[in-house]
């Protein structure tokens, strides 16, 4: 019996394996980079039109829907669709068989868990990008802010849920820390092929920590919404983009933050082209 699940095991890793081989898979998946900078340099587009007094959804939903509203988003958003799909089935595949599966050879044993663990994060985080996408594309797509926060809203009626709210903001600070941290430290430049230009390092660091003081900032606001009892404080990246632009200085900050999330989309187009798959 145990011979025998060995065996299925070898057999799916070897499927996986041969599966990372297709150089269109790779490139469907590579899309997913490019997809991914688009949405990122809309959102920095909405933090700057927050800074500037216009309205607008500061997140993942706000960039989907204002792309969803132009001529030929619905069409983009499809294509959005699959290309994060195909990402995330890549990093599903990086979970068997490690990361930079196209580079591997021999035994992976060697990985480690942390590292596979990643890859079946990104993946979770994929496929609720390609969600949220085939629902704008179909028509139904709702801000992530209000969901947040009626969610938010059910899980603090009970000693439970406000525990878990707890958990997932402290989760989001660590996830927000380790992108301050690996721009801070340029470890980022791991997941390239060959050296970078001067150009490109800048906007990694840049990118990395402004994205991950977003990400940081709202996990620290659904803690705070847990112990004051406010679950409309809960509302993710949005909430955190609107609560800089209400400190001192905030239209600055919020410009501040624009650049910092458009570094990042320019530098996704960078991984379309350069990152370790």
């Amino acid at each position: 019996m145990a011979q025998h699940e060995t065996n299925k095991a070898g057999g799916m890793s070897r499927a996986v394996d041969k599966a990372t081989d297709s150089t269109t898979f790779e490139r469907v998946a590579r899309a997913g980079h490019v997809m991914s900078g688009f949405v990122h340099l809309l959102i920095a587009y909405i933090i700057v039109q927050l800074a500037f007094g216009s309205g607008g959804n500061a997140d993942q939903s706000g960039a989907l829907g204002t792309l969803a509203s132009k001529p030929g988003g619905r069409f983009a958003l499809w294509v959005a669709t699959i290309a994060f799909i195909a990402m995330a089935l890549w990093r599903l595949a990086e979970t068997v068989l490690g990361p930079h599966a196209t580079e591997k050879s021999g035994d992976n044993d060697d990985t480690s868990l942390l590292d596979r663990a990643k890859a079946f994060g990104l993946a979770v985080v994929y496929f609720a990008f390609a969600f949220s996408s085939y629902q704008f594309a179909s028509g139904g797509g709702k801000s992530s802010g209000q969901q947040n926060a009626g969610m938010s809203a059910r899980l603090m009626e009970s000693g439970a849920g406000k525990t878990l709210l707890v958990i997932v903001g402290l989760v989001a600070v660590a996830i927000g820390g380790y992108h301050i941290y690996k721009g801070a430290a340029k470890n980022f430049l791991d997941d390239l092929k060959g050296p970078p230009s001067k150009f490109v390092e800048p906007l990694g660091v840049v990118g990395y920590v402004a994205k991950g003081l977003v990400i940081a900032g709202a996990g620290v606001l659904v803690i705070v919404a847990v112990f004051n009892s406010d679950p409309s404080k809960a509302t993710g990246i949005d909430g955190a983009v609107k609560t800089l632009g209400s400190a001192p200085f905030g239209q600055f900050l919020l410009v501040l933050a624009a650049l910092g999330i458009a570094a990042y989309g320019l530098y996704s187009f960078v991984m379309a082209r350069y990152a370790r798959m």
